[in-house]
């Protein structure tokens, strides 16, 4: 089981990275179902803190799940994900399970361990970093 870690880790963080770009590339294309809330749509440009979460999502979820500069996105991804939860979903309710904010929950914990283990075995930073 050591041995498949770094590869079960890079799958890992395959499948958060293409998760959360999803939810930017729905919100500024309206594509994949759109923006929550919208049937379809876009979030307005510039509007705060949703086209800004959106951007962060898209760009950030593909970073991460191509493994470039995985430490350094999946802090931002972390960060947003946390002020999203406490911004959006804590005033309804004690528990995440209560206030609909599990997804953000875990969003901000499985980028955050991202933070502290790095992109696993496979990724484009380890491919470019063998080569230089």
């Amino acid at each position: 089981m050591d041995a498949a870690r770094p590869y079960v880790l890079s799958a890992f963080r395959v499948v958060i990275g293409l998760l959360f770009a999803c939810h930017g590339i729905a919100s500024l294309f309206g594509v994949l179902g759109g923006a929550a809330g919208t049937h379809g749509g876009t979030v307005e440009t510039g509007l705060w803190p949703f086209w800004y979460a959106a951007v962060i999502q898209a760009v950030g979820g593909i970073l991460v799940l191509l493994g470039v500069g995985t430490r350094s996105a999946s802090l931002i991804a972390s960060g947003s994900m946390a002020y999203a939860y406490f911004d959006m979903h804590q005033s309804g309710a004690l528990w995440p399970i209560q206030n609909g904010g599990e997804l953000p929950v875990m969003f901000c914990w499985g980028f955050l361990l991202l933070v502290f283990t790095g992109p696993g075995a496979l990724s484009l930073d380890r491919l470019f970093s063998r080569r230089g």
